[in-house]
């Protein structure tokens, strides 16, 4: 009995290893800090842009297609 509890144990423990190991391994990396003084880093996201996120219901924007950027 008491080699069973060692047993299930220690699967407890490992799995609780491998988790801490996956959730260490999946994190965001460190961000530099950036110096006192320096610019933000310049951004050019359509959140930036100053138009609010699309709504699903909404009716269709009048995006002009000089907005869009050609992928190539």
């Amino acid at each position: 009995m008491f080699s069973t509890l060692l047993v299930i144990g220690g699967l407890l423990v490992g799995l609780l290893v491998l988790l801490a190991l996956i959730v260490s391994l999946s994190a965001r990396p460190q961000t530099a800090a950036r110096p006192a003084g320096s610019p933000a880093p310049v951004r050019a996201w359509v959140a930036d842009a100053g138009r609010p996120h699309p709504d699903a219901w909404s009716p269709l924007s009048t995006t002009s297609t000089s907005e869009i950027t050609a992928v190539r």
